[in-house]
């Protein structure tokens, strides 16, 4: 590498804009987009300036992707709230093209709680090597109980309004999303304030009848955790929480495209449903992600993967969590869907990027956005990943 590391020309490549796709190059300045270079014209360095060229190989040039619920990954899990564990989550979620995430919580004690903010904020406070953390995503642990999935019902509580404040007021700007059961005792107070601190209230783990919704909904809730899984389903005379998350246009939806979480009929609904810019996919990601089949840990309940599918030992074996990549949704959502790689790539970027309030800075390949980017080739298998403009990923 020489002494412009964030400085480059990424040529020969199928450019996924937010509306289209063009063949040509990318040329980053100082970690930022300076232009896009279409095919035929020559992109060449300005007097005295130092380029890292790679050759794209006709493959795909996509934005980063934004993974705002993933619990871990490569035998480490976010709370484990430590620095080695946070290293190799996000350099792991990096090597399959997300530049960006949130650390998402499992239900616990608020000790255990506690103990991830604390991490989370003095990761943040330094420079951050691999995929960068945006916040904290709250999962519980103001879940129900008929509907725990994987979470553990040790720990379920109502709202409380005081940790809340202790935790947004300890750790200014670091928690983006919370997510509880609407129906519960305290949740339409806490979903009030959360809103009115910027942060997400998000329905999940969620026994919530559609009046429960639309009443969380008026109060400021603007999202559901993976749609259709661990929430109360649709039915013709009470829609339910599946229903509201379908029918309000006011609520995001996550969804975990990997084949085993929701159906592709399933998704393609959601899709349809959904304004196109309320869909987001999500990994879901646990500790036993890009490890090999065996005995893993969530949030100390023991849990078995097989055949990359993770389940809990115990009770009924409930999916726990996924061992999904941003990509391989990506790959899913083209491959068994009708969405081509631009809506795709809107559901893996641009709308969590929207989520957030980073589209500005990122989010799509647009010139004067900061350079996350994720090469792949044809077969869309990541190649290269860049957050502000350094690689931090090389096949």
């Amino acid at each position: 590498m020489n002494e412009a590391e964030n400085n480059w020309l990424i040529r020969n490549v199928n450019i996924v804009l937010e509306d289209r796709t063009v063949k040509g190059a990318v040329k980053v300045r100082n970690g930022v987009i300076d232009r896009i270079v279409p095919e035929g014209e020559l992109a060449v360095p300005e007097e005295g300036e130092r380029l890292n060229e790679t050759d794209g190989r006709n493959g795909w040039l996509l934005p980063g992707f934004i993974d705002i619920h993933v619990h871990g990954g490569f035998g480490s899990d976010f709370m484990d709230a430590g620095r080695d564990s946070y290293d190799a989550i996000t350099r792991f979620h990096a090597a399959n093209g997300t530049t960006g995430m949130l650390a998402t919580t499992v239900t616990a004690s608020k000790q255990a709680i506690d103990a991830v903010l604390e991490a989370a904020a003095e990761y943040r406070a330094r420079p951050m090597p691999y995929a960068a953390l945006y916040g904290v995503h709250l999962e519980g642990p103001f879940i129900s109980e008929k509907w725990p999935g994987a979470q553990n019902p040790a720990f379920i509580a109502d709202p409380r309004l005081d940790w809340l404040e202790e935790w947004v007021g300890r750790y200014p700007g670091l928690v983006k999303m919370v997510t509880l059961a609407p129906e519960k005792n305290g949740a339409i107070e806490a979903v009030s304030w959360l809103a009115k601190q910027g942060v997400i209230a998000a329905a999940g783990h969620t026994d919530a009848l559609y009046a429960d919704m639309e009443r969380a909904a008026n109060a400021g809730l603007t999202h559901a955790v993976h749609t259709y899984n661990a929430m109360r389903g649709l039915h013709h005379r009470e829609p339910g929480t599946l229903g509201a998350v379908l029918s309000d246009d006011r609520i995001y939806a996550e969804v975990i495209a990997d084949g085993h979480h929701v159906h592709p009929a399933a998704i393609s609904l959601l899709a349809s449903a959904k304004p196109a810019d309320k869909l987001i996919l999500i990994t879901d990601a646990i500790s036993a992600a890009g490890m090999p089949d065996g005995d893993y840990d969530l949030g100390g309940l023991p849990v078995v993967m097989s055949g990359g599918v993770a389940r809990l030992k115990d009770g009924g074996g409930n999916l726990a969590g996924s061992c999904l990549t941003m990509i391989g949704a990506v790959r899913y959502m083209l491959a068994n869907t009708n969405l081509g790689i631009v809506s795709v790539s809107r559901l893996a970027s641009g709308n969590p990027a929207k989520r957030l309030g980073l589209y500005g800075d990122t989010g799509s390949i647009a010139a004067g956005k900061r350079a996350d980017l994720v090469l792949t080739d044809e077969k869309f298998d990541v190649v290269g990943t860049w957050v502000a403009g350094n690689r931090v990923f090389e096949a």
